[in-house]
């Protein structure tokens, strides 16, 4: 078998690529031999993944070999095994299709609310939550960089920092315009309202990637931080605004305590966002660009979300579809992003 899955292949690159880490001048460019260490840790996890299918596959044969037919108990903890092993290779064969060069990154994930004040900071917030629970159940990490509450319910805006294996390849099917339809609970006469929030996802940038930013070029802004209270918010004007002028960006962090560090984790968040348009500018990829940055109104989205009349959550780049709107609200989203990532059309996007 070739390709993600011949490790025979991916031992000899490994050696290979070994070779070059005992040259002599192997450090002398940081970012070269960052990215060689880099590949030789992608190389290892994948052949410990297999490994680790093959002593499961392993052990359940013999398990097989030694049950009672008769058995149920035996029978049914046989099948549930390998329901499970299955379960693991079907989400390896997903993740074969995470090649690009940042799909391994973590991911800064920003939440916009459209036009509609109350309703759609209300919309807003749901998605936030729907991304929380998502992570959660990934196992992985989200750090909380920048929250403004809506004045009545809500979020104005917020800036997630999502650490774990392949977030950007996955989340990267988020990117768009999401639209809800439902009853309105802020209406005194139950009216049916659209609301619509843009969601956009970057790959985080690490150090050894090179970004040049001019001192000139910034205008760095401090101000308190606001919030519902407790951790995120602080009496002094520790919380930090940087405007980018050549690009247009606004980044901003208030979720630590002290101003350096909130400028730290801003200046990181502004290296990801113009790593992400030398890329696309790099690749000529302004177009597709354009069409996850579409205004936030009817006709741009990319997914919608209905709650009345009838119960339905469908994604209109791929039509995969559900009736279980609360389970996709829970955070139970991998089927929109299986079927994202199926599609050669979108996933190298």
């Amino acid at each position: 078998m070739g390709g993600f899955f011949d490790l025979a292949d991916r031992r000899e690159k490994i050696n290979k690529l070994e070779e070059k880490t005992a040259d002599p001048t192997f450090w002398s460019d940081n970012q070269k031999a960052q990215a060689v260490l880099k590949e030789i840790s992608e190389h290892k996890k994948w052949i410990a993944r297999i490994d680790g299918f093959s002593s499961e596959l392993s052990d359940i044969t013999e398990l097989a070999s030694l049950a009672d037919d008769s058995d149920s108990a035996d029978t049914k903890e046989i099948r549930e095994s390998l329901e499970q092993l299955a379960g693991k290779l079907d989400q390896l064969e997903l993740t074969t299709l995470l090649s690009g060069p940042d799909d391994s990154r973590n991911a800064i994930l920003t939440i916009h609310p459209g036009a509609g004040g109350t309703e759609s900071q209300d919309w807003a917030d749901m998605l936030f939550r729907m991304y929380n629970r998502w992570c959660e159940s990934r196992g992985y990490t989200v750090k909380l960089v920048d929250y403004q509450p809506g004045e009545e319910a809500g979020l104005k805006s917020a800036t997630m920092e999502i650490e774990g294996e392949y977030a950007f390849g996955y989340l990267k099917a988020e990117s768009g315009v999401h639209r809800l339809v439902r009853i309105s609970p802020f209406d005194a006469n139950s009216r049916r309202h659209t609301s619509f929030v843009s969601i956009y996802v970057y790959p985080e940038v690490d150090d050894s990637i090179e970004i040049e930013i001019k001192d000139e070029d910034l205008r760095i802004d401090t101000y308190r931080s606001s919030g519902a209270g407790g951790q995120h918010v602080n009496k002094t004007s520790s919380a930090v605004r940087i405007t980018h002028f050549p690009s247009g960006i606004v980044v901003q962090c208030q979720n630590e305590r002290s101003q350096i560090k909130n400028r730290a984790v801003a200046m990181k968040i502004l290296r990801s966002r113009l790593y992400q348009m030398q890329l696309e500018e790099q690749r000529k990829k302004k177009e597709q660009m354009e069409k996850t940055k579409k205004k936030i109104e009817w006709g741009s989205q990319i997914r919608s979300y209905v709650f009345h009349p009838y119960n339905m959550v469908k994604d209109h780049r791929t039509d995969a579809e559900t009736s279980n709107v609360q389970a996709v609200m829970d955070g139970q989203i991998d089927m929109f992003i299986e079927a994202f990532l199926s599609n050669p059309d979108f996933r190298d996007s």
